[in-house]
């Protein structure tokens, strides 16, 4: 919200001075509370880790104890202890029957109300009405939002009139060098077919 905040003062025509006492939230050593902690999960908390921030999470399984201890994370068996100590919570959970609709308006009366929630996974995990809601009357501070339901949402819709949400366009892997090692890595998939090979990355349906 800061840096979003800070574009539109830095380039507005009605801009004279930077106030002084315009004060953002820290990052560094701010608690950050990881749902879902699969592959991707566990790289933000690598990345995290970088910033001294304290590192909780929640899963359907417990990371080992040594992949644990080189990220610094610490696991919550309830959701809700992590909700309510994170001040800022990142769902990086796949969208299934358990998941759709994870956080509603429970989930985020139970976030400090300086809280930001970041979902970076798929829209429907996150209970829409009840976040336009929670932005609305300051249960939490902020969320940050590359995913929503549906993309792009209706031009009307109440999340894109809050100036304390930032929404980007499901850009989360949109890199030059991140296509390029999908692509690579489908490939080395259909190659390891066509030449009767084990599928590097083989997909098993649930």
């Amino acid at each position: 919200m800061y840096l979003h905040a800070g574009c539109q003062i830095a380039v507005s025509p009605d801009t004279k001075y930077f106030a002084v006492d315009w004060l953002g939230v820290e990052v560094t050593r701010a608690t950050l509370g990881i749902i879902g902690m699969g592959r991707i999960g566990y790289k933000v908390a690598q990345r995290a880790r970088a910033f001294n921030m304290r590192i909780l999470y929640h899963n359907r399984s417990r990371r080992r104890k040594e992949e644990e201890e080189a990220v610094g994370a610490h696991y919550c068996a309830k959701m809700e202890d992590l909700l309510q100590q994170s001040d800022f919570v990142i769902l990086v959970v796949n969208l299934t029957p358990e998941t759709h609709k994870l956080i509603g308006k429970k989930e985020m009366g139970l976030m400090k109300p300086t809280a930001t929630l970041i979902n970076i996974s798929r829209g429907a995990v996150i209970d829409q009405d009840a976040l336009v809601e929670a932005l609305q009357h300051k249960v939490i501070r902020a969320a940050a939002l590359d995913v929503t339901y549906p993309e792009p949402l209706p031009r009307d819709h109440p999340l894109l009139n809050l100036n304390n949400v930032i929404i980007t366009p499901h850009i989360g892997t949109a890199t030059v060098q991140a296509i390029h090692m999908m692509a690579e890595e489908a490939i080395a998939n259909m190659l390891a077919v066509l030449n009767g090979q084990p599928i590097p990355s083989e997909v098993f349906p649930k």
